[in-house]
């Protein structure tokens, strides 16, 4: 099976073959994958996840990555005596490649329970139960409404559709509710003040894009079909399937057809990747690049609690000028 790097380096040796500037283009833009990362994310980060309330904690929580994080500090907030870490770094993103590290174990073997997003994005859990089969997991999906792709594999995204989210915060605040029963009353209201807020900005955010149903957009990957979902939206085409790898020569001139053919008007790249497989989709077809946030990256502290819905209505209000919405 070919590495990455192998693949990328064919494509770029393909890009090459192909004539005019688009075969530049498409060799800057394949270049430019080299450099990235595992996983959903390009950059890298040494900082340590945080997120602590207090020396001496009684719960100590781990979760699997950032959008996880977002949600246990919502229900665990002004909770005393608990302690939530974050176990990856700060730009990890999503984890479909991620290898855990020694450092990842060692503060597991310390976690009164590990939140787990689930639905197939935590792809080392099998080999982590066979070591600590003792582990307390909760894996946070749960009764979500899962989507499925074409090859029959589950969309671990869902936390970008408010429904979804909330429903993993339900999951959180109930099992809290039962390793720590003297706070149940707090966790209970945690999860209502969290689900007040997702209601107000969904029930806003469907009124104003109600107009766009069945409007066609190009997305930058994977992660993106809850919250076109949400809006009745249609993604007719994804830059990147395999996150981190540029597309093909074929793939790029087949999503430049697309657009052209259905006449896209907005492109959205992600802010973890370099936009250049999007720029050359652009220069090609007259759309325009927008950014939109899937909230995997971020530095995991008590000042992250409310960046959920920061980066939400960030992304509604992109959404809102990229498809001509007053």
């Amino acid at each position: 099976m070919l590495t990455r790097r192998k693949r990328v380096g064919n494509f770029i040796n393909a890009a090459m073959a192909m004539p005019g500037t688009l075969a530049v283009l498409l060799a800057v833009v394949l270049a430019v994958a080299v450099m990235g990362l595992s996983g959903c994310a390009l950059r890298s980060n040494t900082a340590k996840g945080g997120g602590a309330q207090g020396d001496g904690a009684r719960v100590r929580i781990v979760t699997s990555f950032y959008p996880v994080y977002l949600t246990v500090i919502n229900m665990t907030k002004d909770v005393p005596g608990v302690e939530v870490v974050n176990m990856t770094q700060p730009q990890t993103g999503c984890l479909h490649d991620y290898q855990l590290k020694p450092q990842d174990v060692e503060m597991l073997d310390r976690a009164d329970l590990f939140v787990i997003n689930g639905a197939g994005m935590e792809t080392f859990m099998a080999k982590l139960l066979a070591q600590r089969g003792d582990l307390k997991v909760l894996d946070a999906s749960a009764g979500v409404s899962l989507l499925y792709g074409g090859d029959g594999a589950a969309n671990a995204h869902y936390w970008l559709d408010l429904d979804g989210v909330l429903r993993q915060a339900q999951n959180v605040s109930n099992e809290l509710k039962k390793i720590d029963a003297a706070h149940a009353a707090q966790y209970a209201e945690n999860y209502v003040e969290f689900s007040h807020r997702l209601e107000a900005l969904a029930g806003t955010m469907r009124t104003d894009l109600e107009s766009l149903k069945g409007k066609e957009i190009v997305t930058f990957h994977e992660a993106f079909p809850y919250f076109a979902k949400m809006f009745g939206l249609k993604i007719a085409a994804v830059i990147e399937r395999d996150p981190g790898v540029a597309p093909t020569p074929s793939e790029l001139e087949k999503i430049i057809a697309t657009v052209k053919e259905l006449g896209v008007k907005a492109l959205f790249a992600e802010p973890q990747y370099a936009p250049k497989a999007a720029e050359v989709i652009a220069q090609e077809t007259g759309a325009q690049v927008y950014s939109l946030d899937p909230i995997v990256t971020g530095v995991a502290n008590l000042d992250a609690m409310d960046d959920y819905f920061r980066k939400m209505e960030q992304n509604f209000k992109t959404l809102k000028l990229a498809l001509g919405v007053q």
